[in-house]
């Protein structure tokens, strides 16, 4: 392996969260922000790592620190005089001392319920209030609105007619079930940001800092580089690996595209597709095995099943979603002319692979504990871990002259760290305190220190947009069990889906679509899976398939206009407005918008239960015609989008191609025969025209 780790590695961009520019300021204050975030994030690993603290007292000390860590960011970077310095400081120790509370009187307000004190009542109501101004000045307004407008409905829905009228609830029934218990801001996003996700964002913030950055793009380069459009094929693949480590899109943007819209750039793409390229790969990070997004957690969680059963369900509309995105960049540099990179200027991936695969280690550890039965905690714990024992170990063996004895710490190493599955998780962190002791007596090896601790400052700073966001729609999950709007919402569904489950599905798109203008992913499919997830497990659909459709068409949503987030996090890279690249990504991913409704209709391609096909022949044999069926389907749908297959189509090819496509998507009686059948005709048709119009040569 290559000694990349032994020295300060280069600057890691950063992800800017929204309404904060990187960084955690300048002056003590800085320092001050920066330390908070590193001991923020040891308490997390600590709490993941031992678990001896109960659920509530986890749950409330990470919205404590998300509120100190994000108001003092605040103040340092947004905050333009000493005064309003002082005020949002102020504000996150406040946010933070409502997490102590809840810890010192655990015990307390358990006992107390329904009869808390002034302190009480004086320390909720500051909660709600704090995560109010901590999610409108991280998340922006949209997110507040909504969960305002929730909050209000408490207070004021039984002045409103039926069928949104409830029985009204006085303000301390409110006040306790928002800010005490696990119903409210307390609840299951919380938890699932507090034991999941705030992990597995330092781990990727851990492998970023050991380079695996640099590796996926080395690697993705070498492999497709040479494919026609070869610069947007690299972005697709690059995006398409980082997220199998970060699990957001924004974030993808910003770290691959900083590499991958330059290049095609120079090599001929648009300002606006090349941003549109990379804003719609990075996206479709957050469907992508092993990590996927934060959701996939929360939707492990809240549909009490291992997390291995949503990994699987994501395995074929995410090759389907990135083989769209493929697809469409190669009918488009056809289209345009472009080639691919010369071989001589591509370097080889396998060798890319082969100076740097320990960096691969911790990943494959991952999947393996992931799928192997383990918890995400212990699952994320431990591949943070073995990253940490990666890049401690690095330095030191580069400081082992003999190769042979340099094998033999690796070696040694390796066992000690794969013995945490037989000795528990003391012995492991016994290995990285030992790893810690020796180098800080080496003075060489003192910089990777460093490394860690700023990824650990770097990972907590990353985990503030979605434990903020999860804090906040604790607001609206709370509003629907305390009120039962939720109900009144299912039955408005049930009764339209029962003449017309596709005009049910539409409707639900819609939702999640409007949603996302406005909040991420996360909040999106919260509310929305728990709205429309019910209604249509109730009209036939899968539970798990209802859940990922919402997932597939939150993560949409953040591609689609006007507030498209992924789209304007490419903006500034690009060189283009965030609208154009808007366009750009919705054409990208048009063909994508029919695999969720395939999936709804054809279970088997989310790999559940079987239809009369599998009746009939077994079950891979519908999995395999599900599959190859969408493939072709959404490849002639590419074709009509883009106008080109083995040269230009003319207009009505175009429109024979789109037919073929619906033919083979839609779930009716001989249709599938029907869509075969003008496959074949516009491939024959197409083809004997593309022969005609190629010159011959002698």
């Amino acid at each position: 392996m290559s000694a990349t780790l032994h020295a300060t590695p280069e600057p890691v961009t950063e992800e800017a969260v929204e309404g904060l520019p990187p960084g955690f300021g300048t002056g003590i204050m800085g320092s001050i922000a920066f330390w908070i975030a590193v001991v923020f994030a040891l308490f997390q690993l600590w709490v993941a790592a031992y678990g001896t603290l109960p659920s509530q007292v986890v749950r409330a000390m990470h919205v404590g620190f998300l509120l100190l860590l994000g108001m003092g960011l605040v103040g340092n970077l947004i905050a333009k005089n000493r005064i309003g310095q002082i005020y949002f400081w102020t504000l996150g120790v406040l946010g933070f001392a409502t997490g102590v509370y809840n810890w010192v009187f655990y015990e307390d307000i358990i006992q107390r319920t329904g009869f808390l004190t002034t302190a009480d009542f004086v320390v909720g109501t500051a909660l709600i209030v704090l995560v109010f101004i901590g999610a409108r000045r991280l998340m922006g307004w949209p997110l507040a609105i909504i969960a305002g407008i929730f909050l209000a409905y408490c207070f004021l829905g039984q002045h409103l007619p039926a069928p949104f009228i409830h029985r009204g609830y006085d303000f301390a029934q409110i006040i306790e079930h928002f800010s005490f218990g696990t119903e409210g801001i307390y609840g299951t996003p919380v938890y699932v940001s507090s034991a999941y996700i705030f992990i597995f964002v330092v781990f990727a913030a851990f492998l970023e800092r050991a380079g695996m950055l640099n590796l996926f793009n080395d690697f993705a380069l070498g492999l497709v580089g040479g494919v026609r459009g070869g610069p947007a094929q690299v972005a697709i693949l690059s995006s398409a690996l980082m997220g199998t480590i970060s699990g957001s899109g924004v974030a993808n943007v910003v770290a691959s595209g900083q590499f991958t819209i330059p290049l095609m750039k120079r090599f001929g793409f648009r300002s606006s597709f090349a941003g549109g390229v990379e804003a719609t790969a990075s996206m479709g990070g957050q469907i992508m095995p092993p990590v996927m997004g934060a959701v996939a957690f929360i939707m492990a969680e809240t549909l009490n099943v291992p997390y291995a059963a949503v990994v699987q369900a994501a395995i074929l509309p995410a090759v389907l979603y990135f083989g769209v995105v493929f697809w469409m960049v190669y009918l488009e540099a056809g289209r345009a002319g472009l080639k691919g990179l010369a071989k001589a200027e591509l370097p080889n991936p396998w060798q890319a692979v082969r100076e740097q695969w320990p960096l691969i280690l911790p990943l494959a550890a991952l999947v393996y504990l992931l799928f192997a039965g383990y918890t995400p905690i212990f699952a994320g714990t431990m591949g943070l871990a073995l990253v940490t024992v990666l890049i401690l170990g690095t330095p030191l063996a580069a400081m082992i002259g003999p190769i042979a004895f340099r094998v033999v710490f690796w070696v040694a190493l390796g066992l000690a760290s794969a013995a945490f599955l037989e000795l528990g998780v003391n012995f492991l962190a016994l290995v990285i305190g030992v790893l810690v002791l020796a180098c800080a007596v080496f003075k060489g090896t003192r910089p990777t220190l460093g490394i860690i601790r700023d990824a650990l400052a770097q990972g907590a700073r990353n985990a503030l947009p979605v434990g903020i966001a999860c804090a906040i729609v604790g607001i609206v999950i709370g509003t629907l069990t305390l009120t039962g709007i939720a109900s009144t919402f299912i039955g408005a569904i049930i009764a339209i889906g029962e003449n017309n489950l596709f005009l049910s599905l539409v409707l639900t798109m819609l939702t999640c679509l409007v949603l996302g203008m406005g909040i991420p992913t996360i909040p999106n499919y919260i509310i929305t899976s728990s709205l429309a997830g019910p209604a249509l497990m109730e009209l036939g659909v899968p539970l798990l398939v209802s859940h990922m459709f919402v997932f597939y068409f939150g993560i949409m949503a953040d591609l689609t206009p006007p507030v498209a987030l992924a789209c304007f996090a490419a903006a500034p890279i690009a060189k283009s407005s965030g609208l154009k690249i808007s366009l750009q990504a919705i054409r990208l991913a048009a063909a994508g918008f029919v695999i969720p409704f395939m999936a709804v209709y054809t279970p088997a391609l989310m790999l559940q239960d079987g239809g009369p096909i599998a009746d009939a022949y077994g079950y891979p044999v519908e999995v395999i015609f599900i599959f190859a069926k969408a493939c072709l389907g959404i490849g002639l749908w590419g074709v009509a989008v883009v106008g080109y297959f083995l040269r230009p189509a003319q207009m009505w090819e175009r429109l024979l191609a789109f037919a073929a496509g619906v033919s083979l998507i839609v779930a009716l009686p001989m249709t599938d025969e029907i869509g075969f059948a003008l496959a074949a005709l516009f491939v024959l048709q197409h083809w004997l025209r593309a022969r005609r119009a190629t010159p011959r040569t002698a």
